[in-house]
Order: structure tokens, then C-alpha cells, then sequence
């Protein structure tokens, strides 16, 4: 956890007692870590940062657990009763295509998406590896492969420098790989996400030690970085920094990070559109922060490049049906205000959207009422990024358990998604430990030609 503004003491030499020792500690992206100016450094080196160039990002939303298609996007009604589960189909926006009645919301903008019903390519694995870098786990090089947004912070930098490139929203969460914003991989400590929410329970909205609370008071905040630049500056510490140092200082002491994280600039209409949601973890899952969504969208229109978030928990070997009845209202609510929020905005070219969990379900429903894991087919929601929407692509045999048809890989939508943000996987690469150029996804992926062609 960061910690800008630590504990008081009466003997501080601040006003508002915060110490300077637990202001400089700012976990391990303070000063003494030096992870952030790494980073910086590194975005340096590249020479491909481009704080002038227009901005696009990426919001990827998990849902640790395996959502299950079945009962979301593919609904299967001319399968048999245990199969075909408890929900009916709505039609939507687009004729022809149908989804769940617990998203009616969702199905209202379903010419702003494009529904991939035939993901192949899973593991039977609870963990969001796949979903963050687009490979599979195992056969990985020294060091693993990059998430996507540790990739992005290398090849491109945030979209202005006061901004973490890559940013993580996932809260701890009792099954720890569910809580990953992704790793950086062989790219180093350097290019790993910027977490915010690792706090749990009320404090899973919190940056550096500062709730959303506490930013309401945005004179008491200001005036406590001011003092604090102004004491660091008078002491000649700043003086004896190196530039990507003080960068890092200005990062982290800058208001714009701060404010990207306070709802209380936007319209209160819109965060309500956006919903509350639930802070407590579920089980050994995530809560349902509704709030993340708008969070993110804040977050890459500020200057983030990748925003990540986990949201509540799929994993329903029980009463499947009785879970998704409280889940899948939420999740209508949070995704359709972020959809529409971004076109409202005329941002519709400039962010991706991808929306998927680890696997999908079983066909046949279990004698607890729940779905086990089926890694060999899922689903997965794409928007925005000027792509082709109001589709879908790919589909399920009668059964919802094979692809039938069009069968995509994971590192196909990462390919899509690259291609969104102008990058070629065909001739873009990284190097891993051993200085060997890495291509982005796996040979020979590319992008969806049904999205991009």
C-alpha cells in the first residue's frame, strides 16, 4: 500500500502533524524504491513516449471465478432443462441477437459492443495470467511474460506524465492470484501496474493513504503537499535527485493523480448512474465496487494508458442462478454507465473495453444448482476502440460446451486490442532478459479481422 500522508506526531514540524519520514515512505514507489523513476527512465529509453500524441487506452475488467457464458451472453434454450439453466433470453438493440434478462441494460447497447461467444484457449487455472498478457501459463520465458499494460507503459508511457501508465484497480481478495492487476514480466519491476486498492472492505478506495473522504477536503490536502514541496525544496534534497527522480516526486505529489481518484468532481447524477455496490468481499473473492468503473474511466482520460479491475466473484459450484440474480444487475448497471459514459463523451475511438474471466462454465448444471469450471470454451465483451461492433463473433455447439464455429484465442483480442492503440504485433517487439526481441502475442496471432479487417 502507498502511503502519502502518514500517521500524525505532535513533533512533525508540520502543521497538520504528518511526519516527513512516513511522507517520503511512499511504499515501493517512494523515493528510496525508485521503482517509479525506473519506470520513468525506462519510458525515457524507449524513446516512443508521447505525452503530444492523441491518448488511447484499455480498461480491462475480470471477473476472477469464470463467469458463466451459459447463463450471460449464450444462453442456450434449445438445450436440454440441465443444461440450459434458470434465466430466459432478451433481444437487444441489434436484431437478432439475444443476452440475458439480468442485463437488460447492457442489451440496450449492444450495437456499442461486440459479443465473442467461441474464447478458446483457457486453463483450468483460477487465476487472471491468460486474461493480463494473452499467452498461456505455462512454457513462459525467464522472468514470465508482461501483462499488457506493463507493455504499454514500455512502448508508450502514460498519456501525460503525472499519470502512472499502468494502473491497477483489482482489491485484495482471500484467493490472492484473483487480486492481480498483472506483473511485469521479464520487463522488470519498472513496468509493474501502479496499485491503488489493497486495502479491503472501506478502504478499498484509497490512494496513499488518503479515502475518498479525506479528498473532499481538497484545502487541507493541497496545502500539505504545498508544505511538504516547500520543506523537501528548502532542505536542498530535490537538488540532490536525479531528474527522473524528481519526475517520480512530481507523480506523486501532483494534485492530477489525486483528482482522477475523487468521484466528488463529477456530476453527482453520474456517479449515481454508476451505482454503490457492495465493499465486502465475497467469500474468497472480490467485492462489487461499482464505483471502479467510473474510477477507470477517469483514470485513462487523465492519462493512464491501462486501467485494470476485478470485479465481485464467478466462481458459483452452488447456486449458481441465486448468485447471478444479486451479480449480474450490478455488473449491468457498472458496465452500461461506463459504455455509455465513454461515447457520451466522444471517447468511443480512443478507449478499448474488454470485458472476460479465466474460463467459462459447464454445460451441465451440478447437483448443488452451480456450474463447475470448462476451461475449453468461454466469452468475452469488446467495445469501444473504433472497432466494428454491433456483432458477434463466434459460436457454441447446441450445448454451449465447443466452439462451433470461429474459435478466438486470447492473444487475438490482445492483438486487437494492440492494433487499437496503433501498435503492429506483426513488427513490434520487446526484449526479454536475454536482450532476444519478443513479439507481443504468439506467432502468428493477429488481430480480429471481423473487428479491424
Amino acid at each position: 500500500m502507498l502511503t502519502i500522508l502518514g500517521p500524525k506526531s505532535p513533533r512533525s514540524g508540520y502543521c497538520d502533524g504528518v511526519s516527513r519520514r512516513n511522507f517520503l515512505k511512499i511504499g515501493s514507489l517512494g523515493l528510496g524504491g525508485l521503482a517509479l523513476p525506473q519506470l520513468l527512465r525506462a519510458e525515457s529509453a524507449s524513446g516512443i513516449r508521447s505525452a503530444g500524441q492523441p491518448h488511447k487506452a484499455i480498461i480491462m475488467i475480470f471477473l476472477p471465478g469464470g463467469p458463466s457464458h451459459q447463463d450471460m451472453f449464450d444462453l442456450r434454450m434449445d438445450a436440454p432443462a440441465e443444461i440450459r439453466g434458470e434465466f430466459k433470453p432478451i433481444p437487444t438493440n441489434v436484431p437478432g441477437i439475444e443476452i440475458c434478462e439480468h442485463l437488460p441494460r447492457v442489451a440496450q447497447l449492444a450495437d456499442k459492443y461486440t459479443l465473442i461467444r467461441s474464447m478458446v484457449g483457457a486453463e483450468d487455472r483460477h487465476d487472471a495470467i491468460t486474461c493480463h498478457t494473452g499467452r498461456h501459463p505455462r512454457n513462459q520465458p525467464p522472468g514470465g511474460w508482461p501483462a499488457m499494460g506493463s507493455v504499454l507503459g514500455k512502448l508508450q508511457g502514460a498519456g501525460d506524465p503525472a499519470i502512472p501508465a499502468f494502473v491497477g484497480l483489482a482489491p485484495k481478495m482471500g484467493h490472492v492470484p484473483w487480486s492481480d492487476n498483472g506483473t511485469a514480466g521479464f520487463l522488470g519491476s519498472a513496468h509493474a501496474p501502479f496499485e491503488i486498492n489493497k486495502g479491503g472492505g472501506k478502504d478499498d478506495m484509497v490512494l496513499q493513504g488518503i479515502t475518498l473522504d479525506r479528498l473532499a477536503d481538497r484545502r487541507t490536502l493541497l496545502q500539505s503537499l504545498d508544505g511538504f514541496r516547500r520543506d523537501v525544496d528548502s532542505s536542498g534534497m530535490i537538488s540532490g535527485l536525479d531528474a527522473y527522480t524528481q519526475q517520480a516526486f512530481g507523480i506523486l505529489t501532483s494534485s492530477k493523480l489525486v483528482e482522477a481518484l475523487d468521484l466528488k468532481q463529477e456530476d453527482p447524477k453520474l456517479v449515481e448512474r454508476y451505482g454503490k455496490g457492495d465493499p465486502r468481499n465475497r467469500d474468497d473473492g472480490g467485492p462489487k465496487l461499482m464505483e471502479q468503473f467510473l474510477v477507470a474511466r477517469r483514470l485513462v482520460e487523465a492519462g493512464a494508458r491501462c486501467v485494470t479491475l476485478a470485479f465481485s466473484r464467478w466462481d458459483h459450484h452452488g447456486d449458481n442462478f441465486g448468485a447471478l440474480r444479486q451479480d449480474l444487475p450490478l455488473l449491468d448497471q457498472g458496465l452500461s454507465a461506463l459504455l455509455e459514459d465513454i461515447h457520451q463523451r466522444g471517447l468511443e475511438k480512443d478507449i478499448s473495453v474488454v470485458v472476460w474471466g479465466e474460463f467459462g462454465r459447464t454445460p451441465t448444471i451440478n447437483k448443488d444448482g452451480g456450474r463447475d469450471h470448462w476451461p475449453r470454451v468461454s466469452c468475452a465483451l469488446l467495445a469501444g476502440g473504433g472497432m466494428r461492433h454491433g456483432q458477434v463473433i463466434g459460436s457454441t455447439d447446441r450445448l454451449g460446451g465447443e466452439a462451433a464455429s470461429r474459435p478466438v484465442y486470447f492473444g487475438e483480442v490482445h492483438a486487437t486490442l494492440y492494433h487499437s492503440l496503433g501498435i503492429d504485433v506483426n513488427k513490434v517487439t520487446i526484449p526479454d532478459f536475454t536482450g532476444r526481441p519478443q513479439f507481443l502475442v504468439d506467432n502468428g496471432l493477429q488481430p480480429i479481422r471481423e473487428l479491424v479487417g
